[in-house]
């Protein structure tokens, strides 16, 4: 593929380029807002009732009773959480959530920890909220099933390059599915409570699981049915993460846009529970609840395959919070230098466009090593998102602390409990899930903190090496240049001018591993040769490269003091293909001079023609 060819494609996919001046316009809105960063909340719906279902089902049928409770108590949670992060809106309007709160209040340490968390969360929503709507998609059409994991890739692509090509657009594109689902669990909602209260239920004929019934009700289950229906709290935080991206007033803004997003959240969850135990809903790998519950109240009709449609959208969306979120809080990470710089660049459409790659690289490997299995992913999901709720909350009570602003007591005491009930729901979800496989999401924080602390450790060392405090100049009055030639041609002749402009000792070198050859360079030499001196080396072994490099090391070792700079003429073919037609000495040259210093090594290209 030529250069335009590829540069048409990313035009294609991508987009034009957007000038940074036209930023303002990228902002959201509160509609897009949440469209935007909200879906994950939202989406979560769809599948907390699940797994409390999932969970109680082997103490029998008779402890569906509790998960109503339980997802009070879940509602109560996601309530008091919500507010909390409001507070934490108006308090770090700059964005970053539980990292800069975590940093700036409690120590650079707990910031660490929250970045990793968040930035695990960020990876882990997106394959599990995609693993969960292509269930939607094989609950509706079983034969699919073998097709899961490609399935998850593509949607995983169109995510991709939907973030690529801007926040704006990317609002624009999955605004629509997100209100879509709402209003479809709406309609759901009000005809199943209408044929609760009128009496019209029928209950659904869903089989019971192989382990239903095999196991005692007791205080460890329901603790762990509890933390799976935890998993409606995932995305709260991230509208707290992601002020910045909204229009002025973006504190303003993105606080309508969490109180809206709790209050849907709280409603759908806890309408969703309830009828699932109305309809005796048995939730199964094969078939989701809200699958179960528009089956028994529409029939398989249109109606439910437009719910099973929206349910497939906004799971598959829900994705997109992490889009808008992993990038952004990568890009604040590394402007504190603990995380590659390259994540700051935004590309041509103002998206972290470096971000978005390698989320959406960390999410495929996840569905393809977990086979697109939500079931499997879930143990690793809800970690990292409980350590931020409560590093953030805590850093919360200290930052009240210490501003003492009107009402921070008030403040104090509200940031305070949420950072009490959230710790003990972390503690509560490792210790029921940590033999499920949260182990690893456990192993992985404390890794992905010291690579933070390395990636800052070399920052700090480069910048001591660079800084010019202090710094004197050495004095270098001398520059040799070394030109290696393989023979004589135009590009050769164009470099050694070049070569004359930059000092007046010039040495071309020639290894002589063909006499004939050798004695036809040194009759062209006196016509093509200029002022520059023509050096022979002898090589009885036909290496090329060791007599070159200790030539080039016995000058540099001549003139310790002065620059010695190593000319390179290059090809450059008209194609890509055709660079497979000439050898890469030049590049070898290049890697075996890399770490030399005060060798400067530079390439004259020779364009060929086409």
């Amino acid at each position: 593929m030529s250069d335009d060819s590829a540069f048409s494609l990313k035009r294609i996919l991508v987009g034009r380029p957007i000038p940074s001046s036209m930023a303002h316009h990228e902002r959201l809105s509160r509609v897009t807002g949440l469209a935007v960063l909200s879906s994950d909340a939202l989406s979560s719906v769809a599948y907390a009732t699940d797994f409390i279902l999932a969970t109680l089902v082997v103490a029998g049928v008779g402890a569906f009773g509790h998960a109503i409770p339980i997802s009070l108590v879940i509602a109560a949670l996601l309530a008091i959480v919500a507010f909390s992060y409001r507070q934490t809106i108006h308090a770090y309007p700059t964005g970053g959530g539980a990292y800069i709160v975590a940093k700036e209040n409690i120590g650079s340490m707990a910031g660490l920890v929250a970045a990793a968390s968040l930035l695990v969360d960020y990876t882990l929503t997106v394959s599990v909220s995609i693993s969960a709507g292509v269930l939607a998609i094989t609950s509706a059409f079983p034969r699919l099933d073998v097709f899961r994991v490609e399935m998850c890739l593509f949607f995983l692509a169109i995510l991709m390059v939907g973030n690529l090509r801007g926040i704006r657009e990317s609002g624009r594109i999955f605004a629509v599915p997100t209100y879509f689902f709402v209003c479809a669990i709406g309609v759901l909602l009000l005809a199943g409570f209408y044929k609760y209260v009128t009496g019209g239920i029928t209950p659904v004929n869903a089989p019971l699981p192989p382990n239903a019934g095999h196991a005692p009700l007791t205080v460890f289950l329901l603790l762990t049915a509890f933390a799976n229906g935890c998993t409606a709290m995932t995305g709260v935080e991230a509208v707290s993460n992601g002020v910045p991206a909204f229009r002025p007033p973006e504190s303003k803004n993105a606080s309508a846009t969490l109180v809206a997003m709790a209050v849907l959240a709280i409603g759908m969850f806890v309408g969703i529970t309830v009828l699932a135990h109305a309809y005796s809903v048995i939730p199964s790998a094969a078939e989701s609840g809200v699958s179960q519950l528009g089956r028994a109240i529409f029939g398989v009709g249109p109606t439910y395959y437009l719910i099973q449609a929206g349910t497939t959208l906004i799971l598959v969306l829900a994705a997109n919070t992490a889009y808008a979120d992993f990038p952004r809080l990568a890009s604040i990470v590394a402007r504190d230098g603990y995380l590659p710089r390259q994540f700051m660049n935004q590309g041509d459409r103002l998206a972290f466009s470096n971000g978005i790659l390698v989320l959406s690289v960390f999410a495929a490997v996840l569905i393809i090593v977990f086979r697109g299995d939500t079931q499997l992913l879930l143990p690793l999901y809800m970690i990292g998102v409980f350590v931020s709720f409560t590093l953030s909350q805590a850093g919360m009570v200290i930052h009240w602390r210490k501003t003492k602003e009107a009402g921070w007591k008030t403040s104090a005491v509200v940031n305070g409990f949420g950072a009490l009930v959230t710790g003990i729901v972390l503690i509560i979800v490792a210790v029921t899930k940590t033999l499920e496989g949260a182990w690893i999401v456990l192993l992985l924080i404390p890794l992905i903190v010291a690579v933070f602390r390395s990636t800052r450790q070399h920052y700090d060392h480069v910048a001591s090496q660079l800084t010019l405090r202090g710094y004197e100049p050495e004095h270098r009055a001398h520059n040799t240049v070394v030109m290696p030639i393989g023979g004589m041609q135009r590009a050769v002749v164009e470099a050694l001018r070049y070569a004359e402009t930059l000092s007046d000792d010039v040495r071309a070198v020639y290894v002589d591993i063909d006499p004939k050859a050798t004695e036809q360079i040194r009759k062209d030499w006196d016509k093509w040769g200029g002022r520059v001196t023509l050096v022979v080396l002898p090589s009885p072994y036909r290496s090329v490269m060791e007599p070159l490099l200790a030539y080039i090391t016995q000058v540099e070792t001549d003139r310790p003091n002065d620059y010695v700079t190593v000319i390179l003429p290059e090809f450059v073919p008209a194609r890509w293909w055709q660079h497979l037609l000439h050898n890469q000495s030049a590049l070898l040259i290049k890697g075996a001079l890399l770490f030399r210093p005060n060798t400067v090594v530079t390439s004259v290209p020779f364009h060929l023609e086409r």
